[in-house]
């Protein structure tokens, strides 16, 4: 069963992870190797099948189809209390596996070395059209 592990980022003055960027460098450091660290070892289970850390919103743009069909831009994300920062897609056998692969991406080191506790939205991939629309 595959599954998609998204890691939000809250986007307030009290969060740990705001700044990231203004973390002392060792600590980016340690949080960037965890990250790595915790990449290899779930390709090593045979679990991993992609991850990927994703730009600020200030860099991303809203898309619709304008005329003919051209992207039309609206110009950088909308202001949101929290934004998706990462991803991870796992094949696992069920969905407390998947949830054991969050709780471990939720760990990850932060400030001072504390564990982030970052919340992880886990949701299983479909691999077909649901049952009721068929």
């Amino acid at each position: 069963m595959k599954f998609i592990l998204m890691m939000n980022m809250k986007n307030d003055a009290d969060s740990q992870t705001k700044g990231i960027m203004s973390w002392p460098h060792e600590d980016i450091q340690a949080h960037i190797r965890f990250m790595m660290s915790l990449n290899k070892d779930l390709k090593r289970e045979g679990v991993l099948v992609a991850a990927e850390g994703l730009a600020w919103p200030s860099e991303a743009k809203i898309v619709r189809a304008g005329q003919d069909g051209a992207p039309a831009t609206d110009g950088i994300f909308p202001e949101s209390k929290e934004f998706l920062i990462g991803y991870w897609i796992v094949d696992v056998d069920s969905a407390e596996g998947a949830y054991k692969v969050a709780a471990r991406a939720s760990a990850a080191p932060g400030r001072g070395g504390a564990p982030l506790n970052m919340p992880i939205e886990v949701r299983q991939i479909m691999s077909g059209i649901p049952e009721e629309f068929q």
